[in-house]
């Protein structure tokens, strides 16, 4: 073992004694189609305690070595970690998670062939490693036992056009992986950080025309230059249920058949949630032995600092479910009730909750008391100034922020309620039924709930997005559901809900056309009503 293996699990607070390894980089794995993976191969010393599949497109060195290979192999485990098709130094061409499925079933029929299998194996790793790890379950093989799933959905298409508008994650994860080097050599891990710190502005004001020119799938291909060939497709096929383009990165049937263990990780403020909530319910309901852990993380922070949580959780449950040690983990749901800041351990999430319904008024009050009969309020979204993203689940930046800023913005409805007598938690998944009207029949709506303390500072909690169907909802009520929410509202404090027409750049703004939303170059402004004595904010009260 290394030094810096020494330094991961010091700062990690990894348990179990660790051995040495070696590492075989130098691994090619063939697929049926005649393209070779590249892989590494890293043996423990002494008998091994399983073995552990690891693959994903980002390279086979650092971090993700550090701490989804070396940690397991240090501990006595077979580790192989592969990298995708057409990424490190992997042959055929990068097309993101179209290709994974068959990949996979390749690369596990060839690892249980080796003479070095240990009989059975577990997958592990964070977002896109997570999507590789719904893929093999779309059919698992006999030989998977167990599965760590951390911020990994089973849907991509869903993630990208499942509101309706595209979510613009893609734009700098598509940079990104236009940088990522075509071998096996990657930058030590202090200089790669070093790097990205430095070049990180002058890459956003590079990207910053992919998002601001129209149309979007012209200004991507100019950005990435001949690179990141999937953006247009991505950008201009916004039919997810019936393109089948779309079909290989669909992976639900996975929750349908998974009968392992599968450990859960996510995070409050992660892009991945509702599906990580929706694989947990589903799992849960068919009886699978299924846990849950949520942080009050983002996305890159459940990897930056749910460490030291996930990593030794991972652990102790491949060590029981594929060593056959003693678990350690209590019960089933372990997440923090943010603003309580509070860690619990449950056996099952939500808890039984009670609606409390609260009604925006006309002189913007938050309250349970009926609204003015023809009370209404109005704004304009104007897709030229397109209402901005402050926080929230973003791939880059977002979580916790003071929002007063957006809550002030003239494209936006604040609604905030009087100060709570005694502190309540809400639990499970809000629901906003909005009276909603407009001029244009192409709009969008945004809801957020927000918490304003004593002092007047405003932190969001969760929110919800919806492009709305020109032929179906116009002119009927509308529902908005909201990412799921373990949160205490303190005493004192102020619920406030707010209403808007875009949330840019996290999705692309409506163009106000029937145009493409990735090829449309015309822009039309909406106004915006909300009938508010028929709308409702309905907040699961636990």
């Amino acid at each position: 073992m290394t030094l810096l293996d020494r330094v991961v699990s010091r700062m990690f607070k990894l348990p179990g004694a660790v051995g040495g390894y070696r590492v075989d980089r130098e691994l090619r794995i063939p697929m049926s189609d005649g393209v070779t993976l590249a892989a590494h191969h890293y043996t423990p010393e002494g008998s091994p305690a399983g073995t552990i599949l690891v693959r994903g497109p980002y390279g086979l060195g650092a971090p993700f070595d550090l701490l989804y290979a070396r940690p397991y192999a240090a501990r006595g485990y077979h580790v192989l970690f592969v990298a995708s098709r057409g990424t490190a130094a992997s042959g055929g061409d990068f097309d993101p998670m179209r290709t994974e499925l068959a990949d996979g079933r390749d690369v596990a029929a060839w690892m249980v062939g080796q003479p070095w299998f240990t009989g059975k194996f577990a997958t592990v790793g964070p977002s896109y490693l997570g999507f590789t790890q719904w893929g093999l379950l779309v059919d698992p093989p006999a030989e998977m036992a167990a599965a760590v799933i951390t911020v990994g959905p089973h849907d991509f298409a869903r993630h990208a056009w499942g509101t309706g508008a595209m979510n613009l994650d893609l734009v700098g994860w598509s940079d990104m992986m236009n940088r990522l080097p075509r071998d096996d050599k990657q930058p030590s891990l202090l200089w790669g950080q070093l790097s990205q710190a430095i070049t990180a502005p002058a890459r956003a004001r590079a990207l910053q025309p992919v998002f601001t020119d129209l149309p979007i799938a012209d200004a991507g291909e100019r950005h990435y230059a001949g690179g990141a060939r999937w953006f247009r497709d991505r950008v201009t096929r916004p039919d997810i249920d019936t393109d089948p383009y779309w079909e290989p990165m669909r992976f639900g049937a996975a929750l349908e058949k998974a009968e392992i263990p599968i450990l859960l990780h996510s995070g409050w403020q992660d892009l991945f949630l509702n599906q990580t909530y929706e694989q947990y319910q589903r799992l849960r309901a068919l009886g699978r032995d299924v846990a849950l852990t949520v942080g009050p993380w983002t996305h890159r922070g459940v990897i930056q600092n749910g460490g030291p949580i996930l990593i030794p959780e991972a652990l102790d449950w491949l060590g029981a479910k594929l060593a056959g040690r003693p678990l350690a983990r209590r019960t089933p749901v372990h997440l923090q009730v943010t603003g309580a800041h509070e860690w619990r351990d449950l056996a099952d999430w939500p808890p039984p909750t009670t609606p409390l319904v609260l009604r925006p008024h006309a002189d913007a009050a938050l309250g349970e008391a009926p609204a003015e009969p023809d009370a209404e309020a109005s704004f304009t979204f104007d897709p030229a100034d397109p209402t901005p993203a402050f926080g929230g689940p973003l791939l880059e930046g977002g979580g916790y922020v003071d929002d007063n800023h957006l809550a002030a913005r003239p494209d936006v409805l604040a609604f905030t309620g009087a100060p709570l007598a005694e502190a309540i938690e809400v639990h499970g998944v809000p629901v906003a039924e909005l009276a909603h009207r407009s001029d244009n029949p192409h709009v969008d709506v945004f809801v957020r709930i927000s918490e304003v303390d004593a002092t007047g500072h405003s932190r969001n909690v969760c929110e919800g997005y919806r492009r709305l169907d020109p032929a179906r909802d116009q002119d009927v009520p509308i529902e908005v559901k909201l990412s799921p929410v373990a949160h205490r509202f303190a005493a004192g404090s102020r619920i406030r809900l707010l209403i808007a027409g875009g949330c840019y750049p996290q999705f692309t703004r409506n163009l106000g056309t029937d145009e493409n939303p990735g090829t449309g170059t015309k822009l039309v402004p909406a106004r915006h009503r909300v009938l508010l004595g028929p709308s409702t904010l309905v907040l699961p009260v636990a």
